[in-house]
C-alpha cells in the first residue's frame, strides 16, 4: 500500500499547478495535505473524499488507474452522454 501513497504524493508534488495550489483547491492547509499524502507518515492517511478532490484538482487520474488495476479492473472514460445519463440517474 506504500506504493499507492507514494503515487498520491507524486500526483500532488508533480502537479503543474503546484502542491500549494492543490491544497487551496481541496480546501486543506498545505501542511495537513502533505502529511496525509506522505507514505512514510503512519499517523495520517488520505481519505476517499480527499483523494477525489486531489484527482479533480490535479486532473491526474493515475491513483484511480492504480486502484482499478490492483482490483483487477481497467479504468475507462465514459462518453459525455453516458456521464450525463449517469448523473441524472443519481
Amino acid at each position: 500500500m506504500n506504493e499507492f501513497y507514494q503515487l498520491i504524493q507524486d500526483t500532488v508534488s508533480r502537479s503543474p499547478i503546484g502542491a500549494k495550489a492543490v491544497a487551496v483547491k481541496i480546501g486543506k492547509p498545505y501542511s495537513t495535505m502533505m502529511r496525509e499524502v506522505n507514505p512514510n507518515d503512519k499517523g495520517a492517511k488520505v481519505g476517499a473524499d480527499t483523494l477525489m478532490d486531489i484527482v479533480r484538482a490535479t486532473k491526474d487520474i493515475s491513483p484511480l488507474v492504480f486502484m482499478a488495476k490492483e482490483l483487477g479492473y481497467r479504468l475507462v472514460p465514459v462518453s459525455k452522454d453516458e456521464g450525463e445519463e449517469d448523473s441524472a440517474a443519481l
